[in-house]
């Protein structure tokens, strides 16, 4: 009997990789810490390179340090990161109280602390997919680091004469001036691997964001910690805190959030009201319903809130967010920040308390609804990753006061953000009616109140059809993409929270009777990157302006929905 040899396809090649770098990932975190040129680091580096993310771009090129994937990565971990040995992943055990400074990346919220010269803490508060994202990006960033080190080596093994002069820059202080620029870059991107031209274009990126320590510094350390461990046997290492280790997995931060607002609606006779939950940025709906009013007079020749809002973000303009919120404030708007960790900021809008009559033409209003039912909306800041199963399983149980357990009325569920999309560009639109989540076989239908009817007659396309639930964006690549694109599953983009909003709806309503089983729900994502087209992944740059527009034609047609009871 002959065996039949089937060839695996890249899909699925990349596919395993995945799950490899999730168990390895998983088993060192029970185990407690690892060094990542050890014998577990390696598996990780070997199951990214064999998946080689889109978001990483060249990391499988051993001539060339992939730019603007260190520029993304960077973004997202704390200033100094580059210079230290020793990283430990902690809980939240005290440190916020501490003489520590609080060091909170530009591109992603989390609490970091430098304790001395060699050693950064990282406090998780998010749950795993926290873990893994921060594991995927410091194993990127150690591959990143050989190359620098191998770069800086003549086949003798001896320094190069352009590291050299790359640490007279950054050890000595030299500082980069019209006169010794070109000179710099030239040695720069020897060490790099890359074009004068690429060196000197990502170096005006890094200046742009003064929460790193700047290209020369980041990729002189990278590579002088990798040349230390080769020659000088002083070892890397990524730790986890028992604590940590203790609280993964079992809501606490969620459940801290939770009862803050439930105690809010409690205290404040609210927790019978019909109840909007709006996962989204906090800014789009509180401008949509509160700039017309509190800013019409400063903009006499009021043309429309997508028009406002570009104003909004320019920065000589940013009083005005204030005014918007003080405004907000007086008209019926609590904002709850957050203490518990979460790192998700809340706003209850009770709608029996804005002026109606001042709303802009451009939302739909039902005054008689909102006079007779008094409903709320809750806007929420966004989750992370499987922490939006935390957040809405806990948000969703009743209010328990005394022997009490009393449901509250929530009407509708909402989830807007901005996902990776897989046919059409940044700034497109995307309707899903179900989320499969990757690497699993859990699938979600969903009845989505939102149609793709709805954004009809626009400059911009609307796409509808089923989304994939990643477990990191930064674990993408084309091939596992593709597969979802043009298979039978037809997915039309990927995003990272919505099968996990979608498991806590569905346990809440199906299940636990907690909500009512036809209880509204609501999703849309406007593309924020396409990883398929080179150049518009998310180390590419953020998508600016362009993303205002469809925003908020999404966020006006669901407070329209609201408003309008429709």
């Amino acid at each position: 009997m002959s065996l039949i040899q089937v060839k695996r396809t890249r899909a699925q090649e990349s596919r395993s990789a995945i799950e490899r770098l999730y168990i390895v990932m998983r088993h060192l975190f029970i185990r407690g810490y690892y060094k990542p040129f050890g014998v577990s680091g390696t598996s990780i580096r070997e199951a990214l390179l064999v998946l080689s993310p889109e978001i990483y771009g060249s990391i499988n090129d051993a001539h060339k340090v992939e730019l603007d994937g260190l520029l993304y990565v960077m973004e997202r971990l704390p200033k100094g990161i580059e210079e230290c040995r020793f990283i430990k992943l902690t809980s939240e055990e005290g440190y916020g109280r501490s003489s520590f400074e609080v060091i909170i990346p530009a591109k992603r919220r989390r609490n970091c602390y430098r304790i001395d010269e060699e050693q950064m803490f990282i406090e998780i508060t998010r749950g795993r997919s926290e873990i893994y994202d921060l594991l995927t990006h410091l194993t990127f960033l150690y591959l990143e680091a050989e190359k620098i080190k191998n770069m800086a080596l003549d086949e003798k093994g001896e320094m190069t004469r352009e590291w050299a002069k790359m640490e007279e820059v950054v050890e000595g202080g030299v500082s980069i001036t019209n006169k010794n620029r070109e000179l710099a870059f030239s040695y720069l991107s020897t060490i790099l691997g890359r074009t004068f031209q690429e060196t000197e274009n990502i170096y005006d990126r890094f200046e742009q964001d003064s929460s790193h320590n700047g290209l020369f510094h980041v990729v002189y350390w990278l590579g002088k910690l990798a040349l230390q461990e080769a020659e000088q046997d002083k070892d890397r290492s990524i730790s986890f805190t028992a604590t940590l280790r203790e609280r993964i997995g079992h809501h606490i931060y969620g459940d801290r959030w939770a009862q803050q607002i439930k105690e809010y609606l409690w205290n404040n006779d609210l927790a019978s009201r019909p109840l909007h939950i709006i996962s989204a940025n906090l800014h789009s709906v509180l401008n949509s319903i509160f700039a017309y009013p509190a800013l019409k007079k400063t903009f006499g020749n009021w043309k429309s809130i997508e028009h406002t809002a570009l104003e909004l973000s320019k920065v000589e303009n940013a009083s005005l967010n204030q005014e918007i919120k003080t405004y907000a404030a007086a008209h019926g708007v609590k904002f709850l920040e957050d203490p518990s960790g979460t790192n998700i900021t809340v706003q209850i809008i009770d709608l029996s308390k804005v002026d109606l009559d001042q709303l802009s033409e451009e939302l739909t209003v039902n005054k008689e609804y909102i006079s007779r039912e008094k409903p709320l909306i809750l806007v929420m800041d966004y989750a992370f990753g499987e922490q939006a199963y935390e957040i809405m399983d806990e948000l969703l149980r009743p209010i328990e006061t005394g022997n009490k357990s009393i449901p509250m009325s929530i009407h509708s569920i909402t989830i807007m953000g901005k996902a990776g999309i897989l046919e059409g560009n940044k700034g497109d639109i995307m309707i899903p009616n179900a989320h499969i989540y990757e690497g699993t076989a859990d699938n979600y239908p969903i009845e989505n109140k939102l149609k793709a009817e709805d954004f009809q007659n626009l400059d911009l396309q609307v796409f509808e059809g089923p989304m994939i639930t990643v477990l990191g964006t930064s674990l993408q690549n084309r091939n596992i993409l593709n597969y979802f694109k043009n298979s039978s599953w037809g997915c039309i983009g990927l995003e990272m929270e919505g099968a996990h909003f979608q498991k806590a709806i569905q346990a809440a309503a199906q299940i636990r009777n907690n909500i009512k089983k036809d209880v509204t729900l609501r999703y849309a994502y406007y593309a924020s990157d396409n990883p398929l087209i080179s150049g518009s992944t998310l180390a590419s740059g953020s998508l600016g302006p362009a993303g205002v527009k469809p925003t908020y034609l999404i966020t006006l047609k669901i407070l329209s929905q609201i408003l309008g009871n429709i």
